[in-house]
């Protein structure tokens, strides 16, 4: 396989990069294989990475995952991404892996997930973390968008957004200013940089909790320094993508 260019200069690929590259050099000088790079690098707390091919046909995926220890991995940059994941915060994709193996072994594979197993996809594809002052908080949970980025800017400097969903990041691969991230909501209103912990991350995903979707849209390329374009206030007059809340004129995402 060979990847596609990726820019890990890009500020959301931060958390990522050293593994990133590292990975990415292997696929490139290895035998082409995404999981055979990752099993290269991979650390002894995270679970060891294997073809796709051994995912026996008619097995869940998450459920395989839990009764082996092992994440099969395709030839792309959707799982080379959830390797790198699961590189930085193994505590976590563990975590939402056993929950997600819990509901299977209780509920099986039908057409649709149910509340608890829809949020722990949304968490694992597209979520995110962030470290900020309260007055960002207070505008996130609004979506007042002008006080978020503009009216409140320079506080963004005491902020962290960290990105978690793999999905996301295989977007961020072409950035577009509509690609939107799904922020997991402080427990009791805790902040600071250990909301940005493995560990604390896990401990925060509770299954009673999550199935009520403790999330917050945020579109990515609004978080200043992360897109040149922003610098210009008119940059968020743009209501398909910085929705008002429901009831304020244009329904929310």
């Amino acid at each position: 396989m060979t990847l596609p260019a990726i820019d890990w200069a890009q500020p959301w690929l931060a958390p990522y990069r050293a593994d990133g590259e590292a990975a990415a050099r292997a696929v490139a000088h290895g035998d082409g294989s995404v999981a055979t790079a990752l099993q290269r690098i991979r650390q002894a707390s995270a679970p060891d990475f294997v073809r796709q091919e051994a995912l026996p046909a008619g097995q869940a995926y998450e459920a395989h995952i839990f009764q082996t220890r092992t994440v099969p991995t395709r030839d792309n940059l959707h799982d080379f991404f959830n390797g790198l994941v699961w590189l930085a915060f193994p505590q976590a994709k563990r975590r939402l892996n056993e929950l997600q193996a819990a509901e299977i072994a209780r509920d099986g594979i039908g057409a649709t997930r149910g509340a608890l197993r829809d949020a722990l996809t949304l968490f694992d594809e597209n979520g995110a973390l962030l470290d900020a002052p309260p007055a960002l908080w207070r505008a996130l949970a609004a979506r007042d968008w002008h006080t978020l980025f503009v009216g409140q800017r320079g506080l963004w400097r005491e902020a962290r957004l960290l990105l978690f969903g793999h999905a996301l990041l295989e977007k961020l691969v072409t950035p577009r200013k509509p690609i939107t991230a799904h922020v997991l909501l402080p427990v009791h209103g805790e902040t600071g940089p250990a909301a940005l912990d493995d560990a604390r991350v896990a401990a925060a995903l509770d299954p009673l909790r999550l199935e009520h979707k403790p999330f917050v849209p945020l579109p990515v390329l609004g978080v200043p320094g992360w897109c040149r374009d922003n610098e210009a206030a008119r940059f968020y007059d743009d209501p398909q993508v910085f929705r008002p809340l429901a009831g304020r004129g244009i329904p929310g995402p």
